[in-house]
């Protein structure tokens, strides 16, 4: 039978070989020095330390070291306590201020106990971060020469949330200064709404939707946008992102309701990530053509809790696109149809009508005299002149092109001879209003009009068309007693 063992050998043995680092410690003089502060009228003891740091140290220097455990030595890496004790300069310091600041507080208020997360430093040069627990042992708290104190290292807990932490500015930097719009959307209820449709048995979404139209406002008004990024306000002139919020009924309109409903059909689908052409407004009501690109992200594949969608601006690019398509069917000068457009529009009509067809062939009379005597800039002006008679004289389906140097047509469509001369009055009567608005020189035009009726070749009506202009041009220079030839 082994011999009993007495309390104090029991309690030697334990802090020898506890786990944490335990420090045996006397605050005697930590005592006497908050006293004396009290005696001093210290009231706040926390402005009291912040407004003379010295008394921080004062506090530091009270405490006298009495022992420390095994682990203690291994933590902190020394060989022996003398080595430690000797190194307490080196251990405690830099980030100590606040934490002691914090440990003085609870010994001030009257508890036994402190505790603080602080920082301390190995002999090595290894920082710790280290979480204290301090306790006047019983039978001293009115002397407190006897203070147990527990460190636990916490440093792999507080690194990881550190960088943990950096992580998520890092991913918050990214997202905030993307060059491009971000938004953060929640789907689920977008996904319930599917989910249900699809319990009750609806196989032809496409059908559904066309039959509910209905069902895509639904939807639209079920998703929650979590978060968009700063560019995203610059974009939509936001100027907060309650605002952006708020407007969002102003934002997502007209052609959105088609392209979600598209949307809505890829995810029914299946297809959780997707890329469109859309367009949305800005809070001002200007249209932004934006290429979107939507993705659910895959943790949250489940039930679409989690969205992210891009947004960059290609309205400038469609703008170009929608310009180079226009140079490619209009003349830049008169900004009537060109050639290349009249000739596509004449091939159409041989296809498929609607017939009869009129012609009106036109020619702007005296054109090189103006280029020979004014200037080509004096010329043009004139040209821009007609194109704006003919512009004002023509609706869809009819087309009005400038095909030569001052040589124009009009293709009029399901237009009998009849129809045909109205347009011909209607040009007179704007040009004379033109001539009006425009002082000085005088636009003249020459026309011929000629029908092709089902089965005619066009061609062969703007031939006809052609020499009617001709003879009415010859019959004007004769008129002018102008050299035809001239011009």
């Amino acid at each position: 039978m082994l011999p009993p063992v007495s309390s104090n050998t029991d309690f030697e043995h334990m802090f020898e070989i506890a786990p944490v680092s335990l420090w045996l410690e006397d605050y005697s003089d930590v005592r006497r020095l908050l006293m004396q502060w009290r005696d001093q009228g210290v009231v706040d003891v926390e402005a009291h330390l912040r407004e003379n740091r010295e008394c921080v140290r004062a506090y530091g220097a009270g405490i006298r070291l009495l022992r420390v455990n095994q682990r203690t030595l291994e933590l902190f890496a020394a060989p022996d306590q003398a080595t430690l004790e000797a190194s307490l300069d080196r251990v405690f310091r830099d980030d100590m201020y606040e934490s002691a600041i914090a440990e003085v507080q609870q010994l001030w208020s009257g508890s036994p106990e402190f505790s603080n997360q602080t920082v301390n430093y190995a002999l090595d040069g290894r920082r710790l971060d280290v979480r204290i627990r301090g306790r006047i042992l019983p039978g001293y708290e009115q002397c407190w020469s006897r203070v147990l104190v527990s460190l636990e290292d916490v440093t792999e807990q507080v690194q990881s949330r550190l960088r943990l932490q950096r992580s998520e500015e890092y991913a918050r930097g990214l997202f905030e200064h993307s060059p491009v719009s971000l938004w953060v959307e929640d789907f689920s209820a977008v996904k319930r709404l599917l989910d249900e449709v699809r319990m009750q048995g609806i196989y032809d979404f496409r059908t559904f939707l066309k039959v509910h139209p209905e069902f895509v406002q639904r939807c639209m008004r079920e998703i929650r946008v979590l978060d968009v990024n700063h560019l995203t306000l610059e974009m939509f002139g936001a100027e907060s992102k309650q605002a952006l919020l708020a407007g969002l009924d102003r934002v997502f309109r007209g052609e959105m309701h088609d392209s979600f409903s598209e949307q809505l059909i890829d995810l029914w689908d299946g297809k959780l990530f997707q890329q469109r052409e859309v367009v949305n407004y800005n809070l001002s009501g200007e249209p932004i053509h934006i290429h979107m690109q939507f993705a659910v992200l895959e943790e949250r594949s489940h039930d679409w809790g989690m969205v992210l969608l891009s947004l960059v601006d290609i309205t400038a690019r469609k703008k170009a696109e929608a310009y180079l398509e226009y140079l490619g069917k209009h003349d830049v000068l008169t900004g009537l149809r060109n050639r290349a457009y009249y000739v596509e529009e004449m091939s159409r009509l041989a296809r498929k009508g609607p017939w009869p067809v009129a012609v009106v062939a036109i020619d702007l009379n005296g054109l090189k005299a103006i280029n020979d005597e004014q200037g080509h800039t004096a010329g043009d002006a004139m040209l821009r002149r007609v194109g704006e008679v003919l512009a004002k004289a023509v609706d869809a389906p009819i087309c009005a092109a400038r095909i030569g140097g001052d040589e124009f047509c009009v293709l009029m469509p399901m237009t009998d001879a009849r129809g045909a001369q109205a347009m011909v009055d209607r040009i007179g009567s704007l040009l004379e209003l033109n001539n009006q608005f425009y002082p000085g020189q005088a636009l003249s035009l020459s026309m011929g009009v000629a029908i092709a009726q089902s089965g005619e070749q066009i061609e062969a009506a703007v031939h006809r068309a052609d020499q009617a202009m001709y003879a009415e041009k010859a019959r004007y220079y004769a008129a002018m007693g102008v050299d035809r030839r001239r011009d």
